[in-house]
């Protein structure tokens, strides 16, 4: 399911191993969450020469990148670049939704339903659903009594969207109203800003690639991938070799300044302890906070958009363009809804507890159900008739990220319990699928018709990924890794926080050791 980075991979390294291949996409084209977050200014927070596979040096060869962070319509037009060149667009059926896959007990085999009624049945199942990808809309009294066009940055309209003239509400600033609020700033008569929680942000300091880093990173795309798959993160960029209190305050300031003009989320890996210690951390928050004070004219606004809530890099830190000079602009209002609370939306704006603001249009910015969301929504079945999302009722449970207790050959790519999206994704869904395909050519080699990880292999995972993180500091942020920004949804921190390349070793091992932690189940001889 899914024909965005991972399920385009899925396909062709299945399809090169031998195996009959479907692919379902809801949308009508290839991209995933590049496809449907097509909202002005979005953007990768990856450096692009990153952000693409790693599989096959003619595609990294052939390919080249613009920017130093790619657009969304670039990411889009890479991976149908890479669909049309590897030929994958047979094997996919567009503008189709998977609304169930239920497992057959006595043949260990998934009945597979989608939305326009085709039934399939297979023996493995891969869920390339993408931890991003069904949008949270936020339950405001009147919401769908606004007069004017309403908009969510998840599913943008494929037409130009206009706001010249406007006055424009965004509610939200995570990352996607953090990249799309200086766009319509600039186009808006008046822009009202809505903000529930400040976020991190670290100016990207985007900009075109010269025609020398380009040939330089062709030629040595070698060691910059050795590089990622050795790292924390999945890119080739070190921490300092330090702790940050081991260094002097000029040593600090100049790596943090390093990593300031570097751009982006990986300011939180400036030094190796800034996400377990807090006096590290609050070292850097300092550093943080000057920055972007000496942005913002007025004080007061500062004050607003300046995190007081979590440490530094709990939640993931934004990256932006102009996103604080924005907030200098005239025609650009900060309103706090912690301060003056929504209390409805009616036919020509939006009323809180102090005031009215009259608008023409609606942005909500307002993210997503992540991690389970989306097999939240699909009506999975396995052993005993149990499904998903009652095993999941209180926080979902997995075996490496990849398999679920009860679902034999029913498998994960970058779900809860990896890494995820604290990694690089596209070196991460590669990771997954080389996995799974090797175990299903280890199942087939060995006679085996199914793999379903143990109950205990389950919990001892689930347990391992709540130590690891209650060593960090974050837990101390209410985010979305913890599921926090969906009403009633378990607080369960959702990821595994170890590092990119232990977690692969982790991985590997547990294959070397004839998947450990794994029940095999034979295949049946027929009598």
């Amino acid at each position: 399911m899914g024909a965005g980075f991972g399920g385009l991979y899925a396909l062709h390294k299945f399809r090169e191993q031998g195996l009959t291949v479907r692919v379902f996409e809801a949308a009508p084209e290839v991209g995933g969450t590049w496809y449907f977050n097509r909202y002005p200014g979005a953007r990768c927070d990856v450096e692009s020469l990153d952000y693409s596979y790693s599989f096959s040096d003619e595609l990294q060869q052939e390919w080249t990148w613009t920017e130093k962070y790619a657009s969304q319509a670039e990411i889009l037009e890479y991976l149908k670049w890479v669909a049309d060149k590897l030929n994958l667009r047979p094997h996919i059926t567009f503008n189709t939704r998977v609304i169930s896959a239920h497992l057959d007990e006595g043949t260990l085999r998934w009945t597979v339903t989608t939305d326009t009624g085709e039934v399939v049945s297979a023996r493995f199942v891969v869920m390339a659903t993408g931890p991003l990808s069904t949008p949270l809309t936020p339950d405001i009294p009147g919401l769908d009594s606004f007069a004017g066009p309403t908009y969510h940055t998840a599913c943008w309209p494929h037409e130009d969207v206009d706001f010249t003239g406007k006055r424009v509400a965004v509610i939200g600033t995570g990352s996607s109203g953090i990249q799309s609020i200086p766009i319509i700033a600039e186009q808006a008569a008046q822009l009202y800003v809505f903000q529930r929680t400040p976020n991190y942000s670290v100016p990207a300091g985007n900009r075109p690639l010269t025609p020398e880093e380009i040939a330089h990173a062709k030629a040595t795309y070698a060691e910059r991938r050795r590089l990622s798959w050795t790292s924390g993160g999945g890119s080739p960029h070190r921490t300092h070799p330090k702790r940050t209190m081991e260094v002097s305050p000029e040593e600090r300031q100049e790596a943090f300044e390093k990593r300031w003009a570097l751009g982006g989320v990986l300011f939180s890996k400036t030094f190796p302890d800034q996400m377990t210690d807090l006096e590290a951390n609050e070292e850097a928050r300092r550093f943080y906070e000057s920055k972007i004070r000496a942005i913002i004219d007025d004080p007061e606004v500062a004050d607003l958009l300046i995190p007081d809530d979590h440490p530094i890099g709990t939640k993931r830190i934004c990256t932006d363009t102009n996103y604080f000079q924005t907030f200098n602009r005239p025609n650009v209002k900060l309103i706090s809804v912690r301060k003056t609370p929504i209390e409805r939306i009616d036919e020509t704006g939006i009323q809180t507890t102090d005031a009215h603001y009259d608008i023409d249009a609606l942005v909500l910015a307002t993210g997503f159900d992540a991690m389970t969301g989306t097999l939240a929504r699909i009506d999975i079945v396995g052993r005993g008739g149990r499904k998903l999302v009652d095993h999941w009722a209180n926080g979902p449970r997995t075996y490496l990220g990849l398999g679920v207790d009860g679902f034999p050959n029913l498998f994960l790519v970058s779900g809860p319990g990896a890494p995820a999206v604290l990694a690089n994704m596209v070196l991460h869904a590669e990771a997954n699928i080389n996995w799974i395909a090797e175990a299903i050519a280890y199942l087939d080699k060995l006679g085996y018709s199914a793999i379903e990880p143990t109950t205990e292999a389950v919990d001892g995972w689930v347990a391992e990924c709540n130590q690891r993180a209650e060593e960090t500091l974050f837990p101390r942020a209410n985010s979305w890794y913890l599921g926090a920004n969906v009403p009633g949804k378990p607080r369960v921190f959702m990821l595994y926080i170890g590092g990119f390349t232990t977690y692969l070793d982790i991985c590997a091992q547990v294959a070397l050791e004839g998947y450990r932690g794994f029940t095999l189940v034979p295949a049946r001889v027929a009598v």
